[in-house]
């Protein structure tokens, strides 16, 4: 039977890792990711799991470890956050490149500099690019449940994709909530046995890893990592709907909260979601239409999914809790907008869509803020004018 226990989310985390049972794990420590790795570690010395785990000197080195493990055709985890994240910029690109299905939690906080400890999802948009799925998490349910569900979704044998699972960092990982965790039988029927088709253990059927291309293929492969991308969108229903069987826990490609018939919403990633819903049920309370999309897979990112979610509002607002310092807007405003832009409305229609930056480096977004993001959308309904594009929440001008 499922239990209901409170913990952390990085102790949620690492309880997932347990039930997974992977065969390898590599790691390297970094706040506010370290208590996941170090309670896994507790679960190694106790015999709680079989994981061959092995403690690196960079996260460079973590990566380079899975993704040699992986090519051998080991179920392989690891976990960071942050600058650890980006040290491992070189060879993420490269586990992605080979299709190799490794899971990653990534406890999201703010690159430097300067410094900060802190929750902004800069370090996982830095990535986004990368070949990476990736899917973000509202609190510790979230975080254990879409660990469990990363690992069909990466090792599914039309995706073979290495997943990164995202959770704020404070926020999440080290605030304890009520969570519902199931029974490890359960979890390991789940996710089943994992058995690589392209070992390189494998010497009858010999496989290369890393090989050099120039102009004459390099292309074509890149072209075969974005044609690949078009079926996760599918995997990530169809794995949700067996979790749904086993947990009764619904999940999507994102979350509608009190949409259909709103006038104007929200687009949000993350923690935040929660306190927006927060909001949204006051004004409700008010006698105003509004609503909030939670996008949960934002790579591959569904736009076409997205865009008939949003298609029937006034105005939007999407959130954003990283900045692209010189682009137009943050990150999911761009992917928002471009997924409208080619939506197929009536002629002449046209949906407003503004943009907050907010919570850079921790800063706290509180209902207040929320608030004026649903005002300030109100008013552009009434006025049909934007008065500021992209605006920053929170911040002392």
């Amino acid at each position: 039977m499922p239990k209901i226990i409170a913990q952390t989310g990085d102790d949620a985390v690492a309880e997932a890792m347990r039930q997974i049972n992977p065969d390898v794990v590599v790691a390297y420590p970094i706040t506010p990711q370290t208590e996941i790795v170090q309670y896994f570690s507790e679960f190694v010395a106790q015999g709680k799991v079989k994981t061959e785990f092995n403690c690196v000197e960079s996260e460079h080195s973590a990566m380079s470890a899975c993704i040699g493990a992986s090519a051998a055709g080991g179920r392989v985890m690891t976990a960071t956050s942050s600058q650890g994240l980006a040290y491992m910029w070189e060879v993420v690109y490269i586990a992605a490149s080979y299709r190799l299905p490794i899971v990653m939690p990534v406890v999201n906080r703010a690159l430097s500099g300067p410094i900060n400890i802190h929750c902004d999802h800069s370090d996982t948009m830095g990535a986004r690019d990368s070949g990476w799925i990736q899917i973000f998490s509202e609190n510790v349910q979230e975080s254990y449940d879409n660990t469990i569900q990363a690992v069909r979704i990466a090792e599914h044998k039309g995706v073979l994709l290495p997943v990164m699972v995202t959770l704020d960092g404070f926020i999440i990982s080290h605030a304890m909530e009520r969570f519902e965790m199931l029974d490890d039988e359960i979890v390991q029927r789940f996710i089943g046995e994992y058995k690589s088709e392209h070992s390189l253990l494998n010497t009858g059927h010999p496989v290369t890893y890393g090989p050099l291309q120039l102009f004459d293929y390099y292309m074509e492969q890149k072209r075969q990592q974005h044609e690949v991308m078009k079926f996760v969108p599918g995997v990530v229903l169809e794995v949700a709907k067996d979790f749904e069987k086993v947990s009764k826990r619904k999940y999507g490609l994102f979350e509608e909260y009190k949409m259909d018939d709103a006038d104007f919403g929200i687009v949000v990633l993350g923690s935040t979601a929660g306190t927006a819903k927060t909001v949204v049920d006051k004004l409700r309370d008010d006698g105003l239409r509004v609503g909030l999309l939670k996008v949960r897979l934002f790579r591959p990112f569904p736009a076409a999914e997205i865009a008939n979610s949003l298609s029937h509002l006034k105005a939007v607002a999407v959130l954003d809790r990283s900045d692209t310092f010189g682009g137009l807007g943050g990150p999911l405003f761009e992917e928002v907008c471009a997924s409208l832009f080619n939506y197929q409305f009536p002629e002449g229609l046209r949906i407003p869509v503004v943009n907050y930056i907010y919570g850079l480096g921790g800063r706290d977004i509180n209902l207040d803020h929320i608030k004026k993001v649903y005002a300030d959308l109100s008013e552009i309904v009434q006025t049909g004018k934007i008065k500021e594009l992209v605006q920053y929440l929170g911040v002392r001008e």
